[in-house]
Order: structure tokens, then sequence, then C-alpha cells
């Protein structure tokens, strides 16, 4: 009887911290902004840029992300193309 309700006692807690884990990764996702995918023209309020991805060394353009916040204190990630730094001049 003592090695049954041990079980249980196992069994419960390891839903419950998997139900803990599943909520926090639900409340990361959440506070972190869509990407967005620049398009020539578009029209961007960059009051503070947050962080920029490093240019990987590959020859041609490759995509890039921007975390800036805008005038209005929101944050945004966008995502570009640049020319990747892998290219040379030979």
């Amino acid at each position: 009887m003592k090695i049954s309700t041990i079980a249980i006692f196992l069994a419960l807690g390891c839903i419950g911290t998997q139900a803990l884990a599943e909520e926090s990764h639900a409340k990361t996702q959440a506070n972190k902004p869509p990407i967005e995918t620049y398009r020539y023209g578009s029209e961007l309020d960059i009051k503070k840029v947050i962080s920029v991805t490093d240019v990987p060394p590959e020859c041609g353009p490759v995509s890039a992300q921007m975390t800036y916040e805008d005038s209005q204190g929101q944050r945004h990630t966008l995502q570009y193309q640049v020319l990747g730094t892998g290219c040379s001049n030979g």
C-alpha cells in the first residue's frame, strides 16, 4: 500500500511539473513580438535598437533580424535580407 501511494504521488508530481513547464513556455512565447518581414519602402518607427543578429559567413543574401522599440514603447522584431560576410573580391 505504501509503494502505491508513493507511485501515485510521483505520477501527480510529474504531471504538475509538465503543466508548469508548458505554461511557462506559453508565457515566454506570448511576450515575444511576432516577426515582421521588411519590404522595400516600409516605413519604420525605430526609437531604440535592442539587438541585431550576427550576419553569417556565407556568400549571398541571408536573413537577419533586428529587435527594436518604436516611439510608443512597443517591441518589434524585423526580419530583413543582407549580404553575407563570406564573399571575397577575387
